[in-house]
């Protein structure tokens, strides 16, 4: 983005990038409860939101390993389960608060969605390099807010967190 003081407006793309990066935030904040809710509920503090080309929410998850038992109920998981079966998924995008892992990123690429916009990826890597080798835009946004969320749980919960990952014991 540029902008010319001398000039009476911004760039031209000014008002996309704004509300481009604004609802980054607003959707980010909506993985996040979700995240929240899986914590409050002893589970692990991943959520995930899928939102169509309006800016609308048309699914919601987090993981929920922990509360059924359930071994693939990742947060992208949940979210994908809870979005149903759908014509779009190449037009929607997936806002998550860590980076997805293999299967997750396996699901992603599966049905094409094509951006992925990620809270964090400093407590966990995840598969984002594979993510972006196929095409499929990724954004890291480094929230303070996922990081200490992730790092809150992994510090109090160790041997969870290895398990969800696939780390033996």
């Amino acid at each position: 983005m540029s902008f010319d003081p001398r000039s009476a407006s911004p760039d031209p793309n000014y008002h996309r990038y704004v509300s481009h990066h604004a609802n980054h935030a607003l959707m980010l904040s909506a993985a996040i409860k979700e995240a929240r809710a899986s914590f409050a509920n002893s589970g692990i503090p991943i959520g995930a939101v899928l939102v169509n080309s309006a800016g609308t929410i048309v699914g919601r998850g987090h993981n929920l390993r922990v509360q059924t038992g359930d071994p693939i109920a990742h947060g992208e998981m949940s979210c994908l389960r809870n979005a149903g079966r759908r014509r779009d998924y190449q037009s929607l995008t997936m806002y998550t608060t860590l980076a997805p892992c293999i299967m997750c990123t396996g699901a992603l690429l599966l049905y094409k969605i094509p951006r992925v916009v990620v809270g964090e990826s400093r407590t966990f890597p995840g598969e984002l390099d594979l993510l972006r080798a196929n095409g499929v835009e990724v954004n890291v946004l480094d929230a303070v807010e996922c990081i200490e969320l992730m790092r809150e749980f992994i510090g109090t919960h160790p041997d969870v967190w290895n398990e969800d990952i696939g780390i033996p014991s």
